[in-house]
């Protein structure tokens, strides 16, 4: 009997101790992972100066630089998001009665800078590029990815 209350005890205790084990806090040390290689985008955008809705030139001109600079960001979103394409065709009496294509762009460009913005004969250009290590940093300061440097218990 006195060696079956020893087992006994014996083993509440090690199952005292062992569920202690998972009682003790932790805090865990985070630290960033950083990418090997940073891609640069280019977009590049285009806009007619004649076209702008202004009877003034300078203010067609100012108008054709702020469109080809959309333009250009544009095309950093779509090479980035990609490109949404909608399509719809109506047939009646088997005969294609009316068909429709829509394409859209949706996304946010952070830390883009203007390359080169200039005039070529009635066009405004607009070039654009987008360097990951800014967007890397610009994403570091906002949400931090991070992984486990170290775990300590107490």
């Amino acid at each position: 009997m006195n060696a079956l209350i020893k087992i006994l005890l014996v083993a509440v205790s090690l199952l005292v101790i062992s569920s202690c084990s998972s009682v003790y806090d932790k805090h865990i040390q985070w630290q960033a992972v950083q990418p090997e290689v940073f891609p640069i985008l280019r977009g590049i955008g285009y806009a007619p100066i004649s076209l702008q809705k202004s009877e003034h030139k300078t203010q067609r001109m100012l108008m054709a630089i702020k469109a080809s600079k959309i333009a250009a960001y544009s095309e950093l979103a779509e090479q980035i998001y990609g490109q949404q394409v909608s399509s719809k065709t109506t047939v009646a009496d088997m005969l294609i009665e009316n068909q429709q294509l829509a394409a859209s762009i949706q996304g946010l460009i952070r830390g883009a800078k203007v390359v080169k913005s200039y005039p070529v004969g009635d066009t405004y250009t607009t070039e654009m590029q987008l360097d990951f290590k800014d967007v890397y940093d610009i994403y570091l300061a906002n949400l931090n990815r991070k992984e486990i440097k170290e775990v300590r218990y107490f």
